[in-house]
């Protein structure tokens, strides 16, 4: 497989091209508030009157022009090898990415309480003050809920790219040398540790397909 993804475009439109004239100006994504001082100087005026005259001109029509022949660069070469352990070949590109986007997020989709233990769900969050309600306020779990979905997902994509069988995640209950022992026999313990190995490994499996659910589910909600 060979994947070359660019960035996403940049856009340039007169208010960008009015930003690079007026350079000294900076109040790119700032909120001025209608009593900053700001406002009343000349040059901050001239910037504002000059990026509307701008946008009314054909510089507008002329910017969408090229940007409709810019192309973000998306090469991907799938080889026939890719696919015969497709889901190992896609977690080694899932799991590093979701790492990322968990260093880097600066927000969160609406989750689920079912998708989250208890202690998590919004029904156990502190209630919000009036003025919070008022403003729209997310639950004080918002953010963890969403903190909780994106560990599990990584968790069971590790697992999946990783795919060791005795890497120290794996149940522990029944070892190797347990299962690879030639003089294996139904004595008491021996049973004993096949129920216990049992128990944990299905409880190990339902967390990684619950991980891989949570993907699918969530997928939309995988932005930054």
């Amino acid at each position: 497989m060979k994947v070359n993804i660019g960035p996403y475009l940049t856009w340039y439109g007169p208010y960008q091209i009015t930003d690079m004239i007026f350079f000294w100006i900076k109040t790119k994504g700032i909120y001025l508030k209608d009593d900053d001082p700001l406002r009343e100087r000349w040059d901050y005026v001239a910037k504002e009157k000059f990026g509307d005259w701008l946008a009314d001109t054909w510089v507008a029509n002329f910017c969408n022009w090229i940007q409709e022949k810019r192309k973000r660069t998306e090469k991907v070469e799938i080889h026939h090898y890719d696919v015969w352990s497709m889901d190992h070949t896609l977690a080694l590109i899932i799991h590093p990415m979701l790492v990322k986007l968990k260093e880097q997020k600066h927000g969160a989709p609406f989750t689920e309480d079912k998708d989250v233990p208890e202690h998590l769900r919004s029904t156990s969050a502190p209630p919000l003050t009036e003025d919070e309600k008022n403003c729209g306020s997310t639950d004080k779990l918002f953010f963890d809920r969403w903190e909780y979905i994106l560990d599990e997902m990584i968790w069971a994509f590790y697992q999946a790219a990783k795919d060791d069988p005795d890497a120290p995640e794996q149940p522990k209950a029944y070892t190797r040398k347990l299962l690879d022992n030639d003089n294996f026999d139904d004595s008491p313990d021996n049973v004993e540790a096949w129920k216990k190995y049992q128990a944990e490994n299905v409880k190990f499996e339902k967390r990684k397909e619950n991980g891989y659910l949570l993907f699918g589910k969530y997928y939309r909600g995988l932005w930054d």
